[in-house]
């Protein structure tokens, strides 16, 4: 057989087999993809598999800010209820040291309390 063209087509048998198969493989792939643009409800699945994904990710991160906010927040308490510890046990020392100024503020309140009952009853 010859190999005779018209318009560019292959003439040989075996060409064209060929050919054929090529664009019937290519025919498939184009409606593989077009069958999978169509399929609206596999795309939206896929949109809300990767939706629960990325929220997936944005719960884990929100927790592990909380987390660490959390244990920063602890630390600072730690840190401030230890110094009011030190605090008090230096006011307890100077009240030991000099129980003067202590004893007179409890005279005073003392005094106070007992003024106002005395005004209190002088009044009935």
């Amino acid at each position: 057989m010859e190999d005779v063209r018209k318009n560019g087509a292959p003439q040989d048998l075996d060409e064209l087999r060929a050919e054929i198969q090529r664009t019937r493989a290519e025919l498939g792939d184009t409606v593989q993809a077009l069958a999978a643009k169509a399929d609206v409800k596999a795309r939206a699945k896929d949109q809300v598999e990767q939706a629960k994904a990325a929220m997936a990710v944005r719960v884990h991160d929100a927790r592990d800010a909380v987390a660490t906010r959390a244990h920063e927040a602890a630390d600072v308490v730690s840190v401030r209820a230890q110094e009011a510890k030190i605090r008090a046990h230096d006011a307890g020392d100077a009240v030991r040291r000099n129980p003067v100024p202590a004893a007179a503020i409890m005279a005073g309140a003392a005094a106070a309390v007992l003024l106002t009952l005395w005004l209190i009853r002088r009044r009935r």
